[in-house]
Order: C-alpha cells, then structure tokens, then sequence
C-alpha cells in the first residue's frame, strides 16, 4: 500500500496536498467541502490589520475568529490561520487572539511592497525576521512565513528565518500588481490566476534548500497537474499548496491531483512520499549545477539550437 502522508508543521497529515489561502474558506459550507474535496489540511483566508485604519478591525478579527472556531467543530482536517499584519504589535496580538480560537498552526503572510527609497534592503529583512521572532514567541503553535522570492540572498533569508523559530517556509508569496483601465485611465486590481508555468521558481528554490534548513517546505505557486505536486515533491517540498487550480476547476481537483500523484508513485515504484522526498534536490541530485547558473548557460544554449534548427529547416524548405 502507498503511503502518501506527510508531516508539516509538527502535523501529520493524510497527503501531502493543502488548499492554500483564497476565497474558498469565506463560508464555513466552503470549509466543508474542502475537506471532503480531499484536503489534508486547510489554510484560511487571510485577516488583515488594515481594517484599524477604517475603524472595522475589531469586526473584521472578530468574524474571522469565529470562523476558525466553527471550522474547528466541523472538520476534522487541520486549520491554519493565515494573518497578514501590518505593525509590529499587529503581528503578535493577532496571531495571539488566532491561536486562542483554535487554529493548529498559523501561516504569516509576509506581504509588503518595499517602495520606501530611503529604508534599505537589510532594513527590511530584519524587520521581516524580527515579526516572526515576535509571533513565536508570542504563541505556542507552529508557525510558517510565507515568502517572497524578491530578496537578494534566498538562501541567507531561509537560514534567517528557520534560525529565527519558524516552522515552516511558504514558496512563494505571489504580489498583485495593479493594472489600468485605459477607458477611466484609472488604477484597478486585476487578480491573475497562477498558470503551471509558475512553478519553476518554488521548484529551483525548494530544490535548493532542502536538506540545508530545518524547517518545513510547503511549494505554492504553479501546482495545476498531479505531475506539479510530484515535482515538488522530488525537489523536498513537505507539502503542495494549490489556490488557483481549485478557483479555476473546482474542489473535486483535489481529488484527481491526489489519484495522479498516488498513480505516479505506484509506477515508479515508491511506497511513500518520505521515500521520494528531496531525491530530486540539489543535495542528491547527480548535477547540482543543473539548479544554478550551469542551468542557465544550458537553457541560452538550448534556445540558441533551437532557433538554428528552425532556421535549417526554413532553408531546407524554401529551397535555399
């Protein structure tokens, strides 16, 4: 038998697939069918400190708050708060009043655009460890922060935050950038669903990190197709979280990625997911340097041959 479960922030859970953060926690029915749908953990939506500046925080926490403590007496999967804060007390109150309604864990939602010219790179950074020091030691669950992959030295960052206390690692947070409409000529959102295209960052970085910190892995960002999950797997993802696979087809999409990873593994004979976990990454890979700069001269080159290959076959047909 095929053992596709997983730990992930001190939890054991059933498969390594979780429903990311997204609309499809707002109502407790949403909650429901996640779990049914085959989700082995769930993150909620994220609450946001922002609501002080119009006077509806307490509201806003308040209804979230309850929503995990339902969620907590309706499943039986773990809940995971996602908090996105804004302030420094923020941060560790919030997660307080989040671990105190139930949730089993807590993903901080590290998401802040760095358009300040006069507050340096290293400033930031060490505003962004600091947060997670402050959640850890304000709380007793685990906690994950989840990532941008803007930071100069991911690596260094990685190593910041697990020496720091955290759980676990998100790769990648995903920012959305503002469009315009041309006809108002206005600033609008305009929220793009991630294609399996995206993978590719998550996939070189968890690759690369696995093995060289302590904390867990979850891979977001591009996981569309059981042969994503099992990517990410290979490379030492703890777990695979999917948001706008399950927008974009539904919550039965659960279902087919774990069918297509349990099919994947019984084919090439892996009883478990702890078996093939990192086997992919730079640290087993025969070709370390295929997850570096090698991999880049390697694609320049590939494209270059592909573009004299279609050249030749110009020729060859034209009759030149």
């Amino acid at each position: 038998m095929i053992d596709l479960s997983t730990t992930y922030l001190g939890l054991k859970l059933r498969t390594p697939l979780v429903p990311s953060a997204s609309p499809l926690t707002q109502e407790l029915d949403g909650v429901r069918r996640l779990e049914d749908g085959g989700a082995s953990a769930i993150v909620f939506h994220s609450v946001f400190e922002e609501a002080k500046s119009d006077g509806a925080a307490r509201p806003a926490l308040d209804h979230y708050l309850s929503q995990i403590r339902k969620a907590k007496e309706a499943i039986h999967v773990p809940v995971i708060g996602s908090l996105c804060a804004s302030s420094s007390g923020g941060w560790a109150e919030y997660a307080r009043q989040i671990e105190q309604a139930g949730a089993d864990a807590i993903e901080l939602n590290l998401y802040q655009i760095p358009s300040q010219a006069d507050v340096a790179g290293a400033e930031l950074e060490d505003a962004y460890v600091a947060t997670v020091k402050a959640v850890k030691s304000a709380v007793r669950i685990p906690i994950a922060a989840k990532l941008t992959p803007f930071f100069t030295s991911i690596t260094n960052m990685a190593k910041r935050f697990d020496q720091a206390g955290a759980d676990g690692l998100v790769l990648f947070n995903r920012f959305y950038q503002p469009d315009i409409n041309l006809e108002a000529q206005e600033i609008q959102a305009n929220v793009l669903l991630s294609t399996a295209h995206a993978l590719r960052l998550p996939l070189t970085w968890i690759g690369i990190l696995y093995g060289r910190i302590k904390a867990n892995m979850a891979g977001t960002s591009g996981v569309h197709d059981p042969e994503d999950a099992v990517k990410l797997l290979l490379v030492g993802a703890d777990v695979t979280m999917m948001c706008s696979a399950l927008l974009r087809n539904g919550i039965d999409h659960i279902g087919y990625i774990e069918a297509g990873l349990h099919e994947w593994m019984e084919k090439h004979e892996y009883a478990s997911v702890a078996q093939m976990k990192g086997t992919m990454s730079q640290l087993r890979c025969p070709d370390p340097a295929a997850f570096e700069r090698a991999q880049y001269v390697n694609a320049v080159k590939g494209i270059q041959n592909v573009v004299l290959t279609g050249r030749e076959a110009w020729r060859i047909l034209s009759g030149e």
